[in-house]
């Protein structure tokens, strides 16, 4: 069903590419600036099964994106830059802003070095956990399990399964389903429960995975010094905070920023909400970053920055620089908003 969707998505951008339609679109919706959202950037890997892959572009295609956006006559502009602007209303010139999620080690290794080459600042989202080494990266830890198993036993809905995972297609269709039963648990505490259980069976060491991926405290310490670089929060333990309490999910955003700030000893005034889509950030959740004292707050909703944005801050939409969708063609789609268009019914603020 997901691969079926990605199909979907490509033959949409496809089409208004051939099609010239976002020429047409560009005045209406392109807005006064994106966001771009990012997590991994590294080279491509050979394996056969990669269901995380969305979550990672290559080095050569965030040149290719940066190349674009300067041939253009975007700006590429920090957050704060952009929250001034807002404030402001100054749109004199149209802006990108790059915003990478997680605190991935491949940020520092391949993603800095190409925005060093285009004068590039971006802004990183760190959970604390992971920067301290205990966080749980289950979408990982599931990925490797599935890769690993032939079967894979569970219990779904309180009916016990055995999924097929002895293909690269039958891997794909156990990893969706899984997947999607982990998102859909009550709390953080159950997806770790029932991965943790799921690495024991299958001989895959969780703990290590947040230490092999991710920045610690020691190597965000000279990133972060890096002027191009800004440190956002990302809370503490990369939580679903729409299923949290109220009072559970200000004590992530809160305390998270406090780590981050005295660890790094920088003011960190901007969020990402993990997972960031419909169910996971709402006005509930953009209501808190804003008594939290944040600037800004991203989702990972579809959109463009508008005017109107301003009134909206803490509920920022973004652009995704999908894995799936490494080419060079889209990249005119991306910008002129008529893709995140299209996928919002033609509205320009999606806020509630």
């Amino acid at each position: 069903m997901k691969q079926f969707r990605n199909n979907i998505i490509r033959a949409g951008l496809e089409a208004l590419y051939f099609t010239g339609a976002h020429h047409l679109l560009r005045p209406v919706f392109a807005g006064v600036g994106g966001i771009f959202m990012l997590h991994h950037v590294r080279p491509r890997r050979d394996s056969a099964f990669q269901p995380n892959h969305h979550l990672e572009i290559t080095p050569d295609f965030l040149r290719a994106t940066l190349t674009h956006l300067r041939a253009s006559g975007i700006e590429i502009v920090t957050v704060d830059e952009m929250y001034q602007r807002l404030m402001q209303r100054d749109f004199s010139r149209r802006f990108a802003c790059f915003t990478f999620d997680d605190g991935y080690r491949d940020n520092r290794d391949f993603a800095l070095p190409v925005m060093r080459e285009f004068d590039a600042p971006f802004t990183v989202y760190v959970a604390s956990d992971f920067a301290a080494g205990t966080g749980r990266l289950w979408w990982v830890a599931l990925e490797m399990v599935v890769a690993k198993a032939q079967t894979i036993e569970a219990e779904i809905g309180g009916v016990a399964v055995r999924l097929d995972a002895s293909t690269v297609d039958a891997k794909q269709a156990a990893f969706d389903r899984l997947h999607d039963w982990m998102r859909a648990l009550p709390g953080e505490h159950d997806i770790r429960r029932e991965v943790s259980a799921l690495c024991a069976r299958h001989g895959v060491d969780e703990n290590a995975l947040c230490r092999d991926l991710c920045m610690s405290w020691d190597e965000l310490k000279p990133f972060a010094d890096d002027p191009l670089v800004t440190i956002g929060a990302h809370t503490i333990t990369h939580c679903n905070l729409a299923k949290q309490a109220e009072a559970v999910a200000t004590h992530e955003m809160a305390v998270s920023r406090a780590r981050i700030e005295a660890e790094l000893q920088r003011p960190v005034v901007h969020l990402a909400y993990p997972y960031g889509d419909r169910i996971a950030a709402g006005t509930r959740e953009f209501a808190l970053a804003q008594a939290a004292g944040f600037k800004t707050a991203v989702t990972t909703r579809p959109g463009m920055i508008f005017p109107g944005s301003a009134g909206h801050l803490t509920a920022l939409p973004r652009v995704s620089l999908n894995g799936n969708y490494q080419d060079q063609r889209i990249l005119p789609v991306l910008t002129s908003g008529a893709a995140t268009a299209m996928w919002n019914g033609f509205r320009r603020i999606d806020a509630a």
